[in-house]
Order: C-alpha cells, then sequence, then structure tokens
C-alpha cells in the first residue's frame, strides 16, 4: 500500500520533480504550495491521513515555522521533516525546538530524501507489545526483556538495537537502516557503534535460542537457532 504524504513545497519545478521521485518510490503525494493552505488541510484533515509530512520553510503568507508550530500546538504527532536552504545551526535548533523529527538542506539527494521519509514512516509506525523469537522475549511497552523467565539486563542503547533487529527477524538489516531507526533526530550515532552494541548482544543472548549473524557487506540477521535433537 502506497505511503500517504504530504508534501508542501512553493518551488514548482522542485515540487513537480520531488512528486515525480516519490511516487516512483511507492509513495502516494499530496502537493501543497504555500504556509496557509497547508495549514487548513492539515486542520481539516483527520490525523492519521498523512503519515508523514515535508514542509518547506521558505513559503508564501507564512513560513514551514508557523505551519509546524500551529500543528503542534493541535497536539498532532505527525512526524515532520523539514526541507530547507538555510544550514546555520540556528535554523536547525529552532526547527527541533518547533517539533520537528528531521530535516534535509537544498540541494539534496533524492535518495536521501525517500530514506529519511522511511525512517520516520518507521518510526511512527505502532509496534506489538510483545516481540518473541526463540526463547527471548520483549515486552515494548513495559521495556522488559527475558529469556525464558529469566530477566535480561539490556542498557538503553542495547535495548534499541535488540528491537530493531527482533522486529525484523528473518530479514537483514544494515548499519545504517539500524541508525535511522534508533538514532534521534540530531544525535550522533556511529556504523562502529552499532557494531559494539550488537557484540555486547551477542554475548548477552547466549542461550537464548536465536543468534545474530553478520551478513559482509549488508548488515545483520536475527534470527532462531535450529533447536538439538533429544
Amino acid at each position: 500500500m502506497p505511503l500517504p504524504l504530504l508534501l508542501v513545497e512553493d518551488d514548482a519545478v522542485l515540487a513537480d520533480g520531488l512528486v515525480r521521485t516519490l511516487q516512483s518510490h511507492d509513495m502516494a503525494v499530496e502537493l501543497v504550495c504555500d504556509g496557509l493552505a497547508a495549514d487548513a488541510l492539515l486542520q481539516a484533515c483527520a490525523p492519521a491521513r498523512f503519515v508523514v509530512l515535508v514542509l518547506d520553510l521558505g513559503l508564501p503568507r507564512i513560513d514551514g515555522f508557523e505551519v509546524l508550530r500551529r500543528l503542534r500546538a493541535r497536539g498532532a504527532t505527525t512526524p515532520v521533516l523539514l526541507l530547507t536552504a538555510r544550514d546555520a545551526v540556528e535554523d536547525r535548533v529552532r526547527g527541533l525546538e518547533a517539533g520537528a523529527d528531521d530535516y534535509l538542506v537544498k540541494p539534496f539527494a533524492s535518495a536521501e530524501l525517500v530514506a529519511r521519509i522511511r525512517a520516520l514512516a518507521r518510526r511512527a509506525a505502532p509496534a506489538p507489545d510483545q516481540l518473541v523469537l526463540g526463547r527471548l522475549s520483549l515486552d515494548t511497552a513495559a521495556r522488559r526483556a527475558r529469556i525464558d523467565h529469566r530477566a535480561l539486563e539490556l542498557s538503553v542503547r542495547e535495548w534499541s538495537v535488540l528491537e530493531h533487529l527482533l522486529q525484523h527477524a528473518g530479514r537483514v538489516v544494515s548499519k545504517q537502516q539500524i541508525i535511522d531507526a534508533i538514532a534521534p533526530w540530531g544525535e550522533d550515532l556511529t556504523q562502529n557503534a552499532v557494531e559494539v552494541y550488537v557484540s555486547r548482544l551477542r554475548l548477552k543472548l547466549d542461550g537464548a535460542g536465536v543468534a545474530i549473524r553478520t551478513i559482509r557487506g549488508f548488515g545483520y540477521l536475527l534470527e532462531a537457532q535450529a533447536q538439538p535433537q533429544p
């Protein structure tokens, strides 16, 4: 099913190119060209109509900052990706404080825009309360991990990495995908750090009936281990 998103961009040439690119990546794009029209649409539509809002800052009538401020003032939690030609630190901080989830500075690569939108959509998707594989179980609501009935002590980062791998059990997940999924806006998390957390998890998951395999050149694969025959 296509990912529904709202694009707010007043540059007609750029907007046309973005719509074509996003549609080619299985996204259903609704385009609005000024701030007031975007604000009116966001007020009128159901909260779940758009999974992600891609919002330019330099808009006519009211700018992107004001659109974002009004959106958050209404209690809306839709993930927002800002597009800006302003690369000053103050503007990034202002966007974060207004409630933005991510940003891209123009000019940007289309592939990065698509990747960031998908990352925001994944973060916004509801997760099941219980994730189970082998003898390992994660209670995502209570933030508790167990191997059978034994509590598993994890740091915040270890938990986040393990939760993401478990959500994608049986599929290869790259280090960058892990970073995009678990690192808050603007926070630095390197691929070397991901390697360290995975190494620690392997030790802690001994006896859990699961294994984190390294798929060279691609990433990690979490899978259940075959049980020995009696």
